[in-house]
């Protein structure tokens, strides 16, 4: 096991699945900020969650991706502040947890 930077935070994104492209379009610009993503399926239930499609509708939930990002907080908020100046829509989410450890198993 091998630890690499220290990095101490996540920023985890809820987008909508319209908006998969463009965010990541976005990431790819700050490379600096965003060194690697990791993308996964989702649903989103609530308040929040906007229902378009017929499907969703009837099993009320929504499709989404959730876009993990691990770096330094400090960073990270970088990231956010300059993503919410470009993309402006109220059904993306986003939460920045701690990170004790961060490693590759190698």
């Amino acid at each position: 096991m091998t630890t690499e930077k220290q990095y101490n935070a996540m920023l985890t994104l809820a987008i909508p699945i319209t908006l998969e492209e463009d965010v990541l379009d976005f990431l790819l610009q700050y490379p600096q900020w965003a060194a690697g993503v990791s993308i996964i399926d989702s649903q989103g239930v609530g308040q929040g969650a906007s229902l378009r499609s017929t499907m969703e509708k009837v099993q009320g939930r929504s499709r989404r991706k959730l876009v993990f990002i691990v770096g330094f907080d400090t960073e990270l908020r970088l990231l956010l502040q300059a993503l919410s100046e470009e993309i402006k829509n109220p059904e993306v989410a986003f939460w920045i947890s701690t990170v004790s450890a961060f490693g590759r198993l190698a």
